[in-house]
């Protein structure tokens, strides 16, 4: 059983380790892609915080709709971080196509031109670690690799079930195979908890986004194109993201999703401030009608079952910052550890490789020479 496990651990790991590096790695450098951002363009994605109030949604949505004239706003991230900027979503009228500019919510002054979701060098990284740039069919593609991911992490801790009797032994002084041998087993032990945990919840974002894009075009139309305003021009955003407030307890909102699309309303979801680490800061959310602004429904994720708030802890799993910077290293650390993996168990498979090769030319120079084998 464990030699058939440990030929379909290998060539799992051989068929997949390219795409698996760069997902992975490419996640551990987006786990610090705001700390990225803000040292390559920080006069972009920081702002100058002493204590101001931020203005209000109505004011800023007019600012950023009066400099983008032909744009229509359809999403925007309000930080938790007074000292980011606001990041406000924009679709051209005429196209489908997303894209978003930046805003200072103290003086209301836009510090970007509104630029493509892949424009900016950790926006191409996201998308390469998503879709490995190959848009929607790149879910499908990536997910298959998450699930492997999975497989081989599972597969290496039945393979090693007993680590525990050589945990921490490396054998400095063996031959190099012996030694590669101990660091993969050790540093495959250490990361599968991890590991497991990024390539399931990637995989199920990404089936789950793909299986939602096939139901909403299952009928071949495509996506809408933005041709006019679908939210009342009256409403006031300010007033709906105080009444948001109002209507659950300790409601931070986080992200106003405006509609997109005919049929979509506006949502505003936000944080809750639980004794929960891992839900999410999008976890709860208020919904208003797209053109009356009337209250349409809530969902409060502390009144939610368990399998809701599992699902929404997939975001801080995934990303690594329930625990702040600690558990961002720590995930940073670990997802470059396919690298070393890969290094060390393609060493370890080219050298059985050999060794078994050089085994059958043994076998048959002795058959050929009449000498028993």
């Amino acid at each position: 059983m464990n030699k058939i496990l440990f030929k379909l651990h290998s060539w799992m790991a051989l068929a997949t380790f390219v795409p698996l590096l760069v997902i992975c790695v490419s996640g551990s450098i987006l786990v610090f892609k705001h700390e990225i951002d803000s040292t390559l363009m920080e006069d972009k994605v920081r702002v100058a915080f002493d204590g101001r109030e931020r203005q209000s949604l109505d004011t800023l949505l007019a600012n950023v709709n009066g400099t983008f004239p032909d744009y229509e706003v359809v999403g925007w991230t309000l930080f938790q971080d007074p000292g980011r900027a606001d990041q406000v979503y924009l679709i051209q009228r005429g196209s489908s196509d997303w894209s978003y500019t930046l805003l200072n919510p103290y003086s209301g002054d836009m510090l970007a031109q509104p630029q493509g979701l892949t424009h900016y060098l950790t926006d191409w990284l996201l998308d390469l670690h998503y879709t490995l740039l190959m848009g929607d069919p790149g879910l499908v593609i990536t997910s298959i690799f998450s699930v492997l991911l999975c497989l081989l992490g599972l597969s290496g801790l039945i393979l090693h079930r007993k680590f525990w009797k050589n945990f921490f032994t490396l054998r400095w002084k063996s031959r190099l195979i012996v030694y590669f041998s101990d660091l993969h087993k050790m540093t495959g032990v250490i990361a599968s908890p991890v590991l497991l945990i990024l390539g399931f919840t990637g995989a199920w974002w990404n089936i789950t986004h793909f299986a939602h894009e096939l139901e909403e075009h299952a009928d071949g139309g495509e996506h809408h194109v933005m041709g006019e305003r679908l939210y009342g021009d009256r409403l006031s955003l300010q007033a709906l993201h105080d009444d948001a407030s109002r209507r659950l307890k300790g409601f931070e909102p986080t992200y106003i999703s405006l509609p997109w699309e005919p049929g979509v309303h506006i949502t505003l979801w936000g944080d809750v401030h639980t004794r929960n680490p891992l839900l999410s800061q999008y976890a709860s959310s208020v919904t208003f009608d797209a053109r009356s602004g009337e209250f349409m429904a809530a969902s409060d994720i502390r009144a939610a079952g368990l399998g809701a708030k599992v699902v929404d802890s997939y975001r801080r799993l995934h990303f690594g910052d329930f625990a702040g910077l600690a558990s961002r290293l720590v995930w940073c650390v670990i997802g470059l550890s396919p690298l070393l993996l890969s290094v060390t168990g393609i060493y370890l498979w080219y050298r059985r490789r050999e060794k078994r090769r050089n085994a059958r030319i043994k076998r048959r120079n002795r058959r050929l020479e009449g000498l028993p084998v």
